[in-house]
């Protein structure tokens, strides 16, 4: 299978649905946003054939802003550690940190009782490893 705007998205999104609570989200026409108990968490795109993400990082956020196209998110969301990565597919970051990126998101927006359930039953999880 061809890489393509398209399939990154999907496996970004798939990744993220798969996470505890999580419910997809589209408040408008071409986003394909991913929330937590009804928090968006990841805000998903394609614009110009490129993959957009929006995550909130309030950890490792401005380092990630340091990437090519990587910037605080509009409307004011970049103030509370929101950012937005643009990237073509052929030189998309690896799966496994655009993954963690939205761990780092997750944790951010979702109910600390949730995370909680969550960490115990992955304790990896709460080492900062990704779900398996």
């Amino acid at each position: 299978m061809p890489v393509t705007p398209a399939t990154i998205l999907e496996a970004i999104r798939t990744f993220a649905l798969a996470l505890p609570d999580t419910q997809p989200k589209s408040p408008w026409p071409g986003h394909d946003d991913v929330a937590v108990n009804d928090k968006t968490f990841l805000y998903l795109g394609i614009h110009e054939d490129k993959v957009s993400v929006g995550v909130k990082l309030r950890v490792t956020g401005a380092e990630v802003r340091r990437l090519p196209n990587a910037k605080p998110m509009a409307y004011g969301l970049g103030k509370s550690g929101w950012v937005s990565i643009a990237f073509d597919p052929a030189a998309a970051p690896p799966l496994e940190t655009i993954k963690r990126w939205v761990m780092e998101s997750y944790r951010a927006q979702a109910p600390k009782r949730l995370l909680k359930e969550f960490e115990a039953a992955q304790p990896w999880v709460a080492a900062g490893g990704l779900p398996r």
